[in-house]
């Protein structure tokens, strides 16, 4: 019970103007129009009853919210590690390259033959250091990208995005990142345009807030298959269970997405069009034969 009226309540907070407050007047001014309850009891009972319901949800609000603050600082500091070992770890691999190097151009190699006679005030015969080639040096392992990694690239991969240093993508209206075993999306948001909750705490709910409000998506992302949206239903509930203003908003949206797909103009050109012909009517001497409208 205590979630089924939460997409009627979110999509009445979503369209109004005053968000929270707008939900709010709407939901007392239900109970002014269709309801008993500022005359019902006196107004004692009446506030006592709404502060009765505010103090039933306060306290398992605050905890959620709080639950949620400690998830996210988890994923903060889990995120936090994640990056501190990468880095180590590409420290330590470039450090042993380096190593390695260092290692092949100090070492000597023993001449068989015999030492030559030294010149007189040398006791010790000195070691002959043949040079090493410089293609027998192994090379340092560099940490981030180079222009040799261009050189060698494949040719199936031409063309293909460099790795951020997440090890994912930078795309121009999101970012992600990405270990083995998870993926991180991070997408830039107006905060007064969407929301997000954890429902049941196992599935992540986020709700957008659309540009056009008088349209139907045939999807949520592009190159998914498209619903057809001539089958949407306007809510979960019948429109008979809707009161008359929202029932009336809906079967119009309903009205004109029809109207759209079929190629015919809208209920709101349809009023514009009735107010152009009353208006020819009203001026029979002008000439509209040559005007054109859009």
């Amino acid at each position: 019970m205590s979630t089924d009226y939460d997409n009627l309540f979110l999509s009445i907070a979503q369209s109004s103007e005053n968000g929270i407050r707008g939900l709010f007047d709407a939901f007392f001014g239900f109970l002014s129009r269709r309801t008993d309850f500022y005359y019902g009891a006196t107004e004692k009972d009446c506030k006592e009853i709404v502060l009765e319901a505010f103090r039933k949800h306060r306290e398992s609000a605050l905890e959620r919210h709080q639950r949620e603050l400690e998830e996210l600082q988890e994923r903060e500091e889990r995120e936090r590690k994640r990056r501190a070992e990468r880095s180590e770890e590409a420290i330590k691999a470039n450090i042993k390259g380096d190593e390695t190097a260092v290692d092949v151009n100090g070492t000597n190699t023993m001449d068989t033959t015999e030492p030559k006679p030294s010149d007189a005030g040398q006791a010790d015969s000195k070691m002959e250091k043949p040079e090493l080639e410089k293609a027998d040096l192994p090379k340092p392992i560099k940490v981030g990208p180079s222009d040799k990694d261009d050189e060698d690239e494949d040719e199936a991969d031409k063309g293909k995005l460099r790795p951020n240093e997440g090890n994912g993508g930078d795309l121009p209206n999101y970012r992600w990142f990405q270990t083995l075993g998870e993926v991180d999306i991070r997408i830039p948001t107006k905060v007064e345009e969407c929301s997000w909750m954890l429902e049941d705490g196992l599935t992540i709910c986020v709700s957008l807030e659309k540009i056009n409000k008088m349209e139907w998506w045939t999807r949520i992302c592009d190159g998914e298959p498209e619903i057809n949206t001539r089958k949407v239903q306007p809510e979960n509930s019948k429109l008979s269970d809707l009161d008359g203003e929202t029932r009336s908003m809906v079967e119009k949206m309903m009205y004109d997405q029809r109207q759209r797909e079929m190629g015919l103009p809208t209920s709101e050109d349809q009023k514009k069009q009735e107010m152009l012909k009353k208006f020819m009517a009203a001026h029979p001497e002008m000439d509209f034969s040559k005007c054109k409208f859009n």
